[in-house]
C-alpha cells in the first residue's frame, strides 16, 4: 500500500477524492442513456370515461378499431385503458369493400399506443354476408387482438359459423383480412353438402 504512505489527513483524502472522481466518470461512461420520453405536453392524469365512443386508427390513417361502452378507465401507472362490456368493431385494412367485424365482450383493456387490444370474459363476434361469402360468427372468450394487423388469437375453445358450416376446436388464431383461420386442438368441423 504504497498510496498511502502518507497517512496525513490531506493525503488521504486526496486519494479518496481521486477514486471517487475516478467512479463517478466510470459510472457516466458504463450508464445506459436515459428514456428518451416523445410525449408533448404536461403528463395526463387517470380518468373515467361513461357512455363513451372510442376510435382508434393505424399508422395510415385508417380505422384500426373502434369502441362503444358504458365505462372506461385509463391509470396512470401504465396508461392502458380498461372497460367494461365493450362492442367493438374491426374494420378491414386490405379489401375496404368487406363489411367490419362487430362483437361484444364482457371487459376490455387496450395498451398504451392502441396496439394490442385484449377481450375478456365471453366474447362474440359478427360479420355479414358480402359478394358470394355468407355470414360468419365466432364465439369464444378471452381474445388477444393486434387491431391493426387485423389478427387476434385465443387460447380456449371457439365456435365458427360460417352459413351452414360450423368449426369447433380448443385454441384460434386467425386473420380478419386474409381470411386465414387456425384452430389448434380437438377440432371437429361440419360441412353441409353442396346444392347442385
Amino acid at each position: 500500500m504504497l498510496l498511502f504512505k502518507d497517512r496525513s489527513a490531506a493525503g488521504v483524502a486526496g486519494v479518496l477524492a481521486v477514486a471517487l472522481g475516478a467512479s463517478v466518470l466510470l459510472y457516466y461512461w458504463v450508464a445506459p442513456d436515459k428514456k428518451v420520453d416523445d410525449f408533448v405536453g404536461p403528463p395526463r392524469s387517470g380518468y373515467v370515461l361513461t357512455n363513451f365512443n372510442l376510435d382508434s386508427y393505424n399508422d395510415f390513417g385508417q380505422p384500426a378499431f373502434k369502441l362503444i361502452a358504458p365505462h372506461l378507465e385509463r391509470r396512470e401507472d401504465d396508461e392502458s385503458l380498461y372497460i367494461n362490456a365493450p362492442d367493438f368493431v374491426l374494420p378491414p385494412t386490405k379489401d375496404l369493400t368487406a363489411p367490419p367485424w362487430k362483437g361484444h365482450s364482457q371487459y376490455g383493456w387496450v395498451n398504451k399506443d392502441g396496439s394490442l387490444l385484449k377481450l375478456q370474459g365471453k366474447v362474440h363476434m359478427d360479420r355479414i354476408a358480402f359478394a358470394q361469402t355468407p355470414p360468419a360468427s365466432i364465439d369464444t372468450s378471452e381474445v388477444t387482438a393486434w387491431p391493426k394487423e387485423n389478427r387476434l388469437e385465443t387460447a380456449e375453445a371457439a365456435r365458427i359459423v360460417q352459413g351452414a358450416s360450423t368449426m369447433d376446436g380448443v385454441g384460434m388464431r386467425a386473420n380478419l383480412d386474409t381470411k386465414h383461420l387456425e384452430l389448434l386442438d380437438a377440432v371437429h368441423t361440419v360441412y353441409p353438402p353442396r346444392k347442385r
